[in-house]
Parts: structure tokens; C-alpha cells; sequence
């Protein structure tokens, strides 16, 4: 394990100029209101479900960490993630676009004042807090799985279960044109588990109370 988080902490400084330049730029959450017309498509309507790499429920990103948002679309714009769709809609983005967007849904339909449970009120079995152990997962994402320790990691508690199952598979994926994720420290995390611990956890995480949510634009509801 010492080996391990070792191995974590160099790729973790590696990878820290990836995220730099996400962070730099301000973003405008109202100029992000504007801009979202190639969002809302899939990211604003309750239930909608990308078809590849498999059928899944497309991520809620209202609430989201901008730095978390604005990193992602860097990496899909770079290929280092390797969605087709989400790579052809951000490399029509400039860098402040992607900051603009990132501002915009952290805000998107968050209530003032409104907080989240320190821990999960639901506990996981025996075996599912052996596997969130085992990378230590509240390290980074916090003990709700919603206070993670850097702007450009994600929350993950209530997120949908099947995206978190097949984001969790893509870190794991090599040599791929079309599907994988390029995260040196998630990339060592998951390649820890097998598909049916990844799926476990997902279901687990899934099932925490978050403040992730879809909200509707005006024109879909």
C-alpha cells in the first residue's frame, strides 16, 4: 500500500500542470448561461441516456466542481478522454468557454445554504467499505463523497450508478480509440478491481445522498 500511494502522490505531480490552466481562468457564470446550447441536450433532460460505449445515464453535472468540469472538458479536447461525442462539442470550445460552462453548472440549481450529511447516512456493507478502502476513496472525494480536497476532482455521491460503473471501467481501458481515460492517479485506482467490485462501489456511491442533480432548462420541461 505504502508502494502504492507513493506511485499515486508522483503521478499526482505529474499530472498537476493538466489541471493548471483549467484553473487559471476565471469563468462567468451568466456568459456559461449562454453558451450551453450543446449541454442541455443530454445534460438537461431527467433520465437521458447516452447509447455508447454502452447504455448508461448521462452524469448530472449541476453542482459539479467547475474546476472538476473544466478539467474534463480539457481532457476530452486533448483525447485523453476518449468519448467521441464529448471530444467533438469540446474541441469547439475556447478555454474560457470551458471555464464559462464549469461556473455556470457549479452553481446550476444549488440552494443557497443547503448541506450535506458529513457522512453517508447509509452505510456500506462489509465488503463494499473493504473495496472503498482499499483506495482509500474518501481520501480524495471526502467521507460524503461530496467534499473532495481538490476543485478538480469530482463528487461522486448520488451520481448516477451506471455512469460511475463505465467511468470507473473507461480508467481501466488501454490502447483504445474510442473509449478510455488518460488519469494517472484514477487509472491506478481502478485497475485494482475487477468489474463486478467497480460496479459494487458504484452502486454504493450511487446511493449516497449528493448534491448532484438535472435541471431542466425551460424549453424541455
Amino acid at each position: 500500500m505504502n508502494k502504492l500511494l507513493t506511485t499515486i502522490f508522483a503521478l499526482a505531480v505529474a499530472s498537476a500542470s493538466a489541471v493548471s490552466l483549467a484553473q487559471e481562468l476565471k469563468g462567468d457564470a451568466k456568459a456559461g448561461a449562454t453558451k450551453n446550447a450543446m449541454c442541455i441536450g443530454c445534460h438537461g433532460i431527467k433520465g437521458y441516456q447516452s447509447s455508447f460505449p454502452e447504455v448508461y445515464k448521462v452524469p448530472m453535472i449541476s453542482g459539479q466542481n467547475a474546476g472538476y468540469i473544466s478539467a474534463a472538458l480539457h481532457e476530452y479536447k486533448k483525447g485523453d478522454r476518449k468519448h467521441p461525442t464529448m471530444r467533438d462539442i469540446a474541441a469547439s470550445l475556447t478555454d474560457q468557454d470551458m471555464a464559462d460552462l464549469a461556473a455556470y453548472y457549479s452553481t446550476h440549481g444549488v440552494v443557497a445554504g443547503a448541506e450535506l450529511p458529513a457522512k453517508p447516512a447509509k452505510e456500506p456493507s462489509a465488503d463494499v467499505q473493504a473495496l472503498l478502502n482499499k483506495a482509500n476513496c474518501a481520501s480524495c472525494h471526502g467521507a460524503n463523497f461530496s467534499t473532495p480536497i481538490d476543485p478538480s476532482y469530482p463528487k461522486i455521491g448520488g451520481q448516477h450508478a451506471d455512469y460511475l460503473f463505465v467511468a470507473l471501467k473507461a480508467y481501466k481501458t488501454d490502447n483504445n480509440p474510442v473509449v478510455g481515460r488518460a488519469h494517472p492517479i484514477m487509472g491506478a485506482m481502478a485497475k485494482q478491481y475487477t468489474h463486478a467490485e467497480l460496479k459494487a462501489m458504484a452502486n454504493y456511491i450511487a446511493s449516497v445522498q449528493g448534491g448532484l442533480k438535472v435541471v431542466p432548462e425551460s424549453r424541455f420541461r
